[in-house]
């Protein structure tokens, strides 16, 4: 699989996610889930590469093989979640149960005004966030996304949820202009949300232990934790079943400190606490993993670019 991620094409289209936007909203839920499982067998049947990555992983963290009914379980649980984003964006939380842990801790360092840096990964649902706006309306939540990736879901989520579009920072806007969004947020005392187990395309890269092997991950969400200055936490929004999720929030560091002069060393230590709490859900909740690629070799046919930092420290600028 030396296909990068973003090199796979967006699942569906327009009008198939205008259709399941449809069923969703008229059909409602329940017929909703009840034609999960034929876009399952399609889906299964249809994307060879994902389904091989889906059973590679559970073989990988269950450490035996993995049958068919747990791939097209794998791909059933990341269906529903998609399916649930079109409820949770017009609904709120009215058709879930969502449990929140470390609602305390987070609320104690969002009580500083000074904003708060929210860590996730492609693990669960990240749009369980949204449970918070209805909880908490007066915090301010801003999610930076990538929206030249997959146009056609999020020109969907927009339709459905304008104000939570407008809270959207796009990814692909560049490194200055992101930086300086996510510094304008944190300003204003806001939560600013991001994935970090993906790798760009020609994004600096490094490895840490992960499942029993070194997996590559970006430094750039570390360094831009770095350069804010702010309290960080990591996020999982964990599926359960059903219309049951898990919210779940956890200190990570009061200040990502990065000296100049142990970069690599302090990046690799920060790389590799993330890393096992990854791994820790990975294990407790498998189906939410949605790296649907070998995430292990995701840098593998890349030409990784060099870091300008590590280079200007070598040549003493």
């Amino acid at each position: 699989m030396s296909e990068h991620w973003q090199s796979r094409p967006e699942g569906g289209g327009p009008f198939a996610l205008w259709v399941i936007r449809s069923i969703a909203l008229y059909g409602g839920r329940r017929l909703g889930r009840v034609l999960l499982w034929p876009i399952t067998l399609y889906f299964y049947w249809r994307r060879e590469p994902e389904r091989r990555a889906s059973r590679e992983f559970l073989e990988r963290v269950q450490g035996h093989p993995a049958t068919v009914w747990q791939v097209l379980r794998h791909i059933h649980c990341f269906a529903a979640t998609l399916l649930d984003r079109i409820f949770l964006l017009a609904h709120g939380e009215r058709d879930f149960e969502i449990t929140v842990e470390g609602l305390d801790e987070l609320e104690a360092r969002l009580d500083r005004g000074t904003g708060l840096l929210l860590v996730g990964t492609h693990q669960g649902s990240f749009e369980a966030l949204r449970a918070l706006s209805s909880r908490r309306p007066d915090l301010q939540l801003r999610v930076l996304l990538d929206k030249q990736k997959t146009p056609a879901m999020t020109e969907l989520f927009e339709a459905l949820a304008p104000d939570i579009g407008a809270n959207v920072i796009d990814a692909s806007q560049g490194g200055a202009s992101v930086t300086l969004a996510l510094a304008e947020a944190c300003a204003t005392g806001a939560m600013v949300a991001l994935l970090a187990d993906r790798g760009r395309e020609h994004e600096v890269l490094r490895r840490a232990p992960l499942l029993g092997e070194p997996a590559p991950f970006p430094v750039g969400p570390w360094l831009l934790a770095h350069s804010l200055g702010v309290p960080v936490m990591l996020c999982f929004g964990l599926y359960e079943g059903g219309n049951r999720y898990r919210l779940i929030f956890e200190p990570f560091a009061e200040r990502v400190e990065i000296p100049r002069h142990e970069r690599a060393h302090a990046l690799d230590q920060l790389l590799a606490r993330y890393a096992r709490r990854v791994e820790h859900y990975a294990r407790v909740a498998p189906y939410n993993w949605f790296n649907f690629y070998d995430f292990w070799q995701q840098d593998v046919a890349t030409a990784v670019r060099p870091d300008p930092i590590a280079v200007r420290e070598r040549v003493g600028a």
